[in-house]
């Protein structure tokens, strides 16, 4: 009996010991750049496509003012913004292959553009940038990749700007929070990053029985090297000297 009881305790403490998650930690340094996806109207303004389910979550993280507050620190510090932004064309609505929420961001217009190489109807659009964003997205320490298409960044060339740049340290954020965001960390994880996300610089939709955003912060836990809040990035980069 003894035996037994030994053995039920070591398997408990194993237990106990696996559900205590590791933290590898984050340092901010000369390699890390800070990337930010989908920083667009059609997420994060009250007039976006999306606002009637994303809206709250947005509101509830303050996920537009602390995005502001990543690109002013940036802006600051010198340190290189990545945006990954999210656009279709006319070519994009003629896909075969769709999954559920690509159907309905086709269906929506959202992110929408007239040409590929020029803006006219941009301004203001879907797809443009939210207004207060703009005068640090135009900022030199700002590079604006090519779009992605679904939701990760193997379909555009951030990581290629990531590695061309010198950099393999990831601070991410934008929009939103278990599309996106949560597909550009699981890429660039894989291809070899290391990544941190700020939890609430990102924001998920919230529809009855899913909580899109609840979904994605245990994600994080699991998958990148530390989450931060906003306040303990801004505080991390701004002890950082080069």
């Amino acid at each position: 009996m003894k035996k037994i009881i030994t053995v039920v305790i070591a398997v408990l403490s194993g237990l106990s010991t696996f559900a205590q998650l590791p933290d590898p930690g984050f340092t901010v340094d000369s390699r890390t750049a800070i990337v930010i996806t989908d920083p667009q109207n059609d997420f994060l303004s009250p007039n976006g496509v999306t606002w009637g389910v994303v809206g709250e979550s947005v509101t509830a993280n303050n996920t537009v003012e602390n995005l502001e507050e990543l690109f002013k620190i940036a802006k600051k510090k010198n340190i290189t913004v990545f945006v990954s932004p999210h656009y279709y064309f006319k070519h994009d609505h003629n896909w075969k292959i769709e999954g559920a929420l690509e159907a309905l961001m086709h269906k929506i217009n959202m992110f929408d553009r007239t040409h590929v190489l020029k803006i006219d109807g941009f301004e203001g659009s879907g797809a443009d940038w939210l207004d207060r964003y703009k005068k640090y997205i135009e900022e030199d320490n700002v590079i604006v990749t090519n779009p992605h298409k679904v939701y990760g960044p193997e379909s555009n060339d951030l990581a290629l700007q990531l590695r061309k740049h010198g950099f393999d340290n990831v601070i991410l954020a934008g929009m939103s929070s278990n599309l996106c965001t949560e597909s550009h960390m699981r890429d660039l994880v894989e291809s070899g990053f290391r990544v941190s996300v700020v939890k609430d610089a990102t924001a998920g939709a919230i529809l009855p029985g899913l909580n899109a955003y609840e979904a994605s912060v245990v994600n994080f836990q699991m998958i990148a090297s530390h989450v931060f809040t906003t306040k303990e990035i801004v505080k991390e980069i701004n002890d950082f000297k080069k």
